[in-house]
């Protein structure tokens, strides 16, 4: 637990963060670290933060060293999707039980384990993943790994990050470096060109970034790791020969992407895949880059020709929906990177913006947003569910953007809802996803049934004209005094 102590604290000691250089001497040696405290890991522990980053790595057996429902709650926890193995989505665990916990058969449960996974699977490696009941009673994964690895000649990675330890995003920092630790450099390519980069912080949700990928194929780029999306590991495990390297979400690998420049001079930088213009400016900056680490000039001019050939095309599918969007009013509850990336796509079409949330933005993505908005009112850090139902029943936005958790609140108030988040199911990187983004946002917020949803239910109309029922003992002059009633009130109900 020392060793996984100090990697905690140099992880929050992260130099390439904005917000750490702008502290003092004595605060940036204290790091980021906050008090864990009750329900602090409600949005995601580091377990499954670990899981997150690294499942997606397609042709690689995940196994879980704990109790069923750890690896039952956090699989497939991701939209990711792979163009080829499909190990990755075979759950693996060791199973713990009450009775493996007090007779301390832990360890030697895991090393059967990656025994019969060897023998059944032969995968190219197997990563092994830490939980809260393992990392408690002091089971040493790394140690079972190592021998294991050596026993079977077969890269067993340890992953440590049990949840206990902190949130979701400790968990994906965790995650990059058990990459750095035990896989980036493990293998020599022999193919390396000067044309190689990195890809971080990209999840490959519904495979979005095959999207991507056919652009940097037409200019010559070769993406030679994904991390983590759709990835395989002697892709990652060569992934230090690559000239430069393209950081999709900070929050999640920045302290990868600082490392591996440090340590093979492989140049970042940070952007993204959403919306048109920036679609464009992260493919110029990855050509630049390019040319500055020896690549050919010649690759800037190509870049701009397909950039140019790129945005005609999609402007041109989108300029159906302006006169249909402009002027509609969207709330994003999201974070991250999509709290400024998707600002900036949507606003290029004249869609207004009416909040974003930044719960999960760094300091360089707030300074974007601000300068995006012009107005730090639309920013907001959390909104309380019952202030996001309040907003969205008086008709401040026409849909809601975010993930699944708050979907129900966007229905309740009877308001358009569009997944932004990892649950989607439709791609939206590049050219062609932004136009898919715009195109499902029309569908939703054009969608009849929200019409009809809003109107009052017919019991709610109250009549024009009050009258009582006669009242008699006969029964027939009772039912004809119903039929008289109903046909002189017919029509004269008030309006809805």
């Amino acid at each position: 637990m020392s060793s996984l102590r100090a990697k905690i604290q140099d992880v929050f000691n992260e130099p390439a963060c904005e917000n750490n250089r702008g502290k003092d001497a004595k605060a940036r040696k204290e790091g980021c670290s906050k008090p864990l405290t009750p329900g602090a890991a409600a949005g995601g522990c580091a377990f499954d933060g670990a899981k997150i980053v690294l499942q997606p790595i397609a042709d690689v057996a995940h196994l879980v060293h704990g109790p069923l429902a750890c690896e039952g709650n956090s699989w497939d926890n991701r939209g990711a999707a792979s163009s080829g193995p499909t190990l990755w989505r075979t759950s693996f665990t060791t199973d713990l039980t009450e009775l493996d916990v007090v007779m301390g058969q832990g360890e030697r449960k895991l090393f059967k384990a990656i025994r019969e996974i060897k023998e059944a699977y032969g995968p190219p490696a197997i990563f092994v993943y830490s939980t809260c009941v393992t990392a408690l009673i002091g089971d040493d994964i790394e140690a079972v790994c190592k021998r294991a690895a050596a026993k079977f000649d077969l890269a067993v990675v340890p992953v440590n990050a049990p949840g206990f330890v902190g949130s979701k995003n400790l968990g994906n920092k965790l995650a990059g470096e058990a990459l750095l630790e035990h896989v980036i450099g493990a293998v020599e390519p022999d193919d390396a060109g000067p044309y190689d980069i990195n890809i971080l912080g990209e999840f490959n949700l519904s495979g979005e970034f095959w999207l991507v990928k056919p652009l940097l194929n037409r200019l010559g780029i070769r993406v030679r790791a994904c991390i983590p999306g759709d990835a395989r590991y002697f892709d990652i495990a060569s992934a230090h020969r690559a000239r430069a390297a393209m950081m999709v979400c900070s929050t999640a690998l920045i302290n990868l992407a600082r490392k591996m420049d440090e340590r093979w001079d492989i140049p970042f930088f940070e952007g993204s895949f959403y919306g048109i213009s920036a679609t464009s400016e992260a493919l110029r900056q990855i050509s630049q880059l390019l040319v500055k680490q020896g690549a050919d000039p010649e690759i800037l001019g190509r870049t701009e020709a397909l950039i140019a050939e790129e945005e005609a095309i999609a402007w041109k599918k989108l300029a159906a929906y302006r006169p249909r969007l402009e002027g509609k009013r969207v709330l994003l509850n999201t974070g991250g990177v999509k709290s400024w990336s998707v600002v900036h796509a949507l606003m290029e079409i004249g869609i207004e913006i009416v909040g974003t949330s930044v719960k999960k933005s760094t300091v360089e993505d707030k300074e974007r947003i601000k300068q995006i908005l012009k107005n730090d009112n639309h920013m907001f850090e959390q909104m309380a569910p019952r202030e996001l139902y309040a907003m969205l029943s008086e008709r401040k936005a026409d849909i809601l953007l975010s993930g699944g958790r708050t979907q129900f609140i966007a229905l309740k108030a009877k308001t358009p809802w569009l997944d932004i988040n990892q649950e989607r199911q439709h791609p939206y990187a590049g050219y062609h996803g932004m136009v898919e983004l715009v195109r499902q946002i029309d569908l939703a917020i054009h969608n009849p049934i929200w019409r009809q949803v809003r109107e009052p239910a017919p019991w709610d109309c109250q009549p024009a004209v009050r009258q009582e029922l006669p009242r008699t003992k006969n029964k027939t002059a009772t039912l004809h005094a119903v039929q008289e009633f109903a046909g002189t009130t017919a029509g004269n109900f008030g309006e809805c």
